[in-house]
């Protein structure tokens, strides 16, 4: 049956039971040595308010569907309540920012409230973000604000339907508060509406927590937090080398094979990245779940018009470190930073740089068969597909070309008819272009060339076009959380209208079907958002 009341949960809180906590429990601003976290409690708030939950989740806790109208809940949900049986503490990490180590950054506004076991999906945890100071907390207040809570819990819903690995949210609720946030860093500061989400993932451990213990060369905490994450996440790896987790530190090689997982689960993690054209915007190394999850929602976005150079973060627009098309490179720097944290328990170069490779050999095998996928053919064929991939990659930025769009027009192109003229191979691509005159002359032709090689390849795998359809349209979502659609929900948010956030929740939940009573959400960027601040590049600010 399910349950009413989140004490009523199975909780069991390992990370502050096995690791070390900080000594000092003044909640201020400070150096945490010798700690994995500081417990610390949420600010109470204002006025809290649910805006609204993932009933999925609710279903993989137990809990009740309606349990969003229980009081009792809200005030949980915002930090108003301790619940019975949780344990609130903030995680102590460092983390590489924009290529450079930063030293200690930790949980500055996320307090983990503890652990659930759940009956079919094991062990997850649950995170307040914006509930409040923690002493990591730096220069800043601990709180979020409704535009970037509200793009962090459609996000992460969306990604998980999308069939990419992920954080979730279970919730979001407004504080009753008014919170002070500059958000382009151009000295005008605003207030703006309070707002709590509820994250949801194994663990939130990331690469961070690693680096901080090795740059401070604390290598028994380093092996302590090394050993609880395998024994804690990754128990498939001891019980494939047949050792009880009880029996004492483990060993260089269980390490080595950590590593090693770590790096494939990050390439699947940042190959489901490319296929729906998700941009991260700030892929610092606090920001790398050792999961390989996407964690930490900032300043996100998505690729309408295909730019392998765009950034979503204005922070980044200079350098574009974290645009797209370097995505790829940018987890292997990052697993490095994780190798050269954990090197104390290896002590060899040669084993970690053989783990490390496994993160190549995952993308290399796993990308160009995504590519693959994404254009209905049947298994890829380097000597006949590399090339035609290429050259996709090569023509579509060419012309401002919505990605989402144009693969799913693609899967409409007619493979079947012997013969096929220009206009009609075009036809089915039309409305993928934001400014059609820009597909003339040499483009056009090239376009066609490639569209023309392309029917032969998959004409030659001798699917007939209704099953390539519905596998390319398997691959190709016909919905993305479009970054103006984020953006008109958030306008109707701050104007106390919920329904349009709630609405695209429900449409998210089936990415990849066609829905046409909800048709306008699967529309290219309307050229007013363009420029727009929170439909063209965001900062980190929250």
């Amino acid at each position: 049956m399910p349950v009413a009341d989140l004490a009523e949960l199975r909780w069991d809180n390992s990370f502050t039971r096995e690791l070390p906590p900080d000594a000092n429990t003044a909640n201020r601003v400070r150096q945490v040595h010798g700690a994995a976290y500081s417990r610390v409690m949420p600010t109470p708030t204002e006025a809290p308010e649910l805006i609204a939950v993932a009933a999925e989740l609710l279903e993989m806790f137990g809990l009740d569907r309606d349990i969003g109208d229980n009081e009792s809940f809200v005030q949980a949900m915002t930090g108003n309540a301790v619940i019975a049986g949780s344990d609130p503490h903030a995680m102590c990490y460092g983390g590489h920012q924009f290529g450079n180590w930063a030293g200690q950054l930790g949980d500055g506004r996320a307090i983990t409230l503890g652990e659930v076991l759940t009956a079919a999906d094991g062990r997850q945890t649950l995170q307040l973000k914006g509930a409040g100071p923690t002493p990591y907390s730096r220069t800043a207040d601990g709180l979020a604000v409704l535009r970037s809570s509200i793009r962090e819990f459609l996000c992460s819903e969306a990604m998980h339907h999308l069939g990419v690995p992920t954080t979730r949210a279970l919730s979001v609720a407004l504080t009753g508060d008014k919170v002070m946030r500059d958000m382009f860093y151009d000295g005008r500061p605003a207030l703006e509406q309070g707002a709590v989400v509820c994250r949801v993932a194994p663990s939130f451990i990331r690469f961070g927590n690693f680096e901080i213990f090795a740059a401070r060369g604390d290598i028994d905490n380093l092996r302590r937090l090394a050993d609880y994450t395998i024994a804690t996440c990754f128990g498939e790896l001891l019980d494939s080398h047949g050792i009880d987790p009880t029996s004492g530190p483990l060993s260089k090689e269980i390490h080595v094979d950590w590593l090693a997982e770590v790096a494939r689960r990050t390439a699947d993690m940042v190959v489901a990245w490319q296929r729906v054209g998700f941009v991260h915007g700030v892929m610092n190394t606090d920001n790398m779940s050792i999961h390989g999850l996407t964690i930490d929602y900032g300043p996100y976005g998505w690729l309408e018009d295909y730019d392998p150079g765009w950034t979503p973060n204005t922070t980044d627009a200079s350098m574009k470190r974290y645009r797209f098309g370097a995505q790829p490179h940018i987890a292997s720097w990052n697993l490095e930073r994780l190798a050269n944290a954990i090197y104390p328990l290896v002590e060899e170069v040669e084993p970690l740089e053989s783990a490390l490779n496994s993160y190549v050999s995952r993308f290399n095998e796993t990308w160009p068969q995504m590519m693959a996928d994404k254009l209905g053919i049947a298994g890829f064929d380097p000597e006949l597909d590399q090339s035609l991939i290429e050259g996709l990659l090569d023509l579509l930025p060419r012309a401002e070309t919505d990605m989402t769009l144009f693969f799913r027009g693609l899967a409409e192109i007619d493979t079947a008819s012997p013969v096929i003229d220009d206009d009609e191979l075009l036809a089915p691509l039309a409305d993928a272009y934001y400014l059609p005159d820009q597909l003339r002359g040499d483009h056009r032709g090239a376009t066609v060339a490639w569209l023309r090689r392309y029917r032969e390849r998959v004409a030659a795998d001798g699917r007939p076009d209704a099953v390539r359809r519905r596998a390319m349209n398997s691959a190709n979502p016909r919905y993305v959380l479009r970054n103006y659609l984020a953006q008109l929900a958030i306008d109707d948010a701050e104007q106390g209208d919920f329904a349009l956030a709630n609405e695209l929740l429900d449409v998210l939940r089936k990415p990849y079907d066609e829905q046409p009573e909800h048709e306008r959400f699967a529309a290219k960027r309307p050229d007013w958002a363009r420029t727009r601040p929170g439909c063209s590049m965001l900062s980190c600010s929250s």
